[in-house]
C-alpha cells in the first residue's frame, strides 16, 4: 500500500509544544520532498514547511520561522515536524504530502498526501 500517516496531534495551551510525525508505507521516503500544510476552519490550506529529497534543505513560512523544525529519519521512513511555541493562530488540521514539487509551496505539485491530524491550540 502507498501510504501515509500523520499522528501527534492533540490539545495543547500557548507556549507549550508537539512534535508531529508523517511515516510513509509503500515507497521510500528519501526519494521525495516532504512538505507539511495545514488548514483552519474557514481558511485556505497553506503551506508550513518542506525538506528536500536531494540536500535536506528546509523551508519555512514566515509565520512559524523559529518556532518550527522539519526533519527527516530516513532509517525509520519518517519526518518530523518540532512545534515550539505554539500559538493559537497555529491552531489547524495539519497535513504531510510527499511529491518532486517545482516549488515547495505548490501543494498540488505533491503525489502523496496523509489524512490529516488536528492540532488545537488554546488556553
Amino acid at each position: 500500500q502507498v501510504q501515509l500517516v500523520e499522528s501527534g496531534g492533540g490539545l495543547v495551551q500557548p507556549g507549550e509544544s508537539l512534535r508531529l510525525s508523517c511515516a510513509a508505507s509503500g515507497f521510500t521516503l528519501d526519494y521525495y520532498a516532504i512538505g507539511w500544510f495545514r488548514q483552519a476552519p474557514g481558511k485556505e490550506r497553506e503551506g508550513v514547511s518542506c525538506i528536500s529529497s536531494s540536500d535536506g534543505s528546509t523551508y519555512y513560512a514566515d509565520s512559524v520561522k523559529g518556532r518550527f523544525t522539519i526533519s527527516r529519519d530516513n532509517a525509520k521512513n519518517t519526518v518530523y515536524l518540532q512545534m515550539n511555541s505554539l500559538k493559537p493562530e497555529d491552531t489547524a488540521v495539519y497535513y504531510c504530502a510527499a511529491g518532486w514539487p517545482t516549488l515547495w509551496l505548490q501543494q498540488y505539485e505533491y503525489d502523496y498526501w496523509g489524512q490529516g491530524t488536528q492540532v488545537t491550540v488554546s488556553s
